[in-house]
């Protein structure tokens, strides 16, 4: 019985030690348990790189109509997600419409992580009245549920790729700003802050050249999550009619124009561009829980 329990003990640690010996191989992120990075990477990639390439990977054009073709079926000939009532292909809409809303997604977000960085940066390291005024001001825009604010301000100022920048930027801006200026009360208390100061280097050249680089990082982790939640609302603003003007491609307006015909047995009008909406937005959320992870490892 003892025999037993040894020669149990030694393949135990045998096993062990090969596990070990196979993580030293492995790259320090993937040791470290973050495989986050690598599966939103992947996801956000492949789609990235379908909307670069699209049109690559259609014959079609994403307006190009055929009404002989009108709601064909998944898998049909020609069209491997169908068609939509206009006889436009699904799978070339599908990638188009990633074009669009990824450049406007992309534009939505740097506008206000640029602005409210800046003014983040502005309010910590100033401070006094100018600290006040902004943070009363992000105080006063926080006090309005996001989502509710921009179709209010988009459904105001009109529909179109414009309207959203402006809406988005007028809102968004709060959190970068709340996140850089914390970081600058701590870091402009740093000593090669004074040193900066006592070489005459002024403010803004401070600002500018060190306080903005050295808190760009939890501001652009935080944006990961900021296109998640952008992506939702152009898909819902474009659904509602109030986002991407028509004809030009866009998840959003996929998923509205086909609901109607769920009933009539083409879900797939309505299901395909959703599907495609979690997926991407699941891979953003991976993708910056996975900077979020690299970055703690490093610190």
């Amino acid at each position: 019985m003892t025999q037993v329990i040894n020669d149990k003990q030694m393949l135990r640690n045998k096993s062990l030690k090969k596990s070990a010996h196979s993580m030293l191989w492995a790259p320090k992120v993937l040791r470290k348990g973050n495989c986050q990075l690598y599966v939103g990477a992947a996801i956000v990639f492949i789609i990235v790189l379908a909307a670069i390439c699209a049109p690559l990977l259609t014959p079609y054009g994403a307006t190009q109509q055929d009404l002989s073709a009108a709601l064909e079926g998944v898998g049909s000939e020609g069209h491997p997600l169908g068609t939509d009532q206009m006889g436009r292909d699904t799978w070339a809409r599908l990638l188009f419409g990633a074009r669009t809303d990824l450049r406007v997604t992309l534009v939505a977000v740097l506008i206000p992580l640029a602005l409210g960085s800046l003014l983040g940066a502005i309010c910590g390291y100033f401070g006094g009245w100018v600290d006040t005024l902004i943070m009363r001001l992000a105080d006063i825009v926080t006090a309005f549920p996001f989502y509710i604010l921009v179709i209010a301000l988009v459904f105001a100022i009109g529909s179109g790729t414009t309207s959203i920048y402006i809406a988005i930027s007028l809102v968004s801006w709060v959190a970068y700003a709340r996140i850089v200026r914390g970081e600058t009360l701590v870091l402009k208390r740093k000593e090669f802050i004074d040193a900066c100061e006592t070489s005459g280097l002024s403010k803004w050249s401070i600002i500018f050249r060190h306080i903005i680089p050295n808190t760009a990082s939890q501001s652009i982790v935080y944006a990961m999550s900021d296109i998640v939640m952008n992506i939702n609302v152009i898909v819902t603003l474009s659904f509602f009619g109030l986002g991407i003007v028509p004809p030009t491609p866009d998840w959003g307006q996929m998923m509205s124009d086909g609901q109607q015909f769920i009933m009539s047995g083409n879900s797939e009008l309505t299901v395909i561009p959703g599907i495609t909406v979690v997926i991407f937005s699941l891979g953003l959320s991976f993708l910056g829980d996975g900077i979020a992870n690299l970055l703690k490892v490093r610190r």
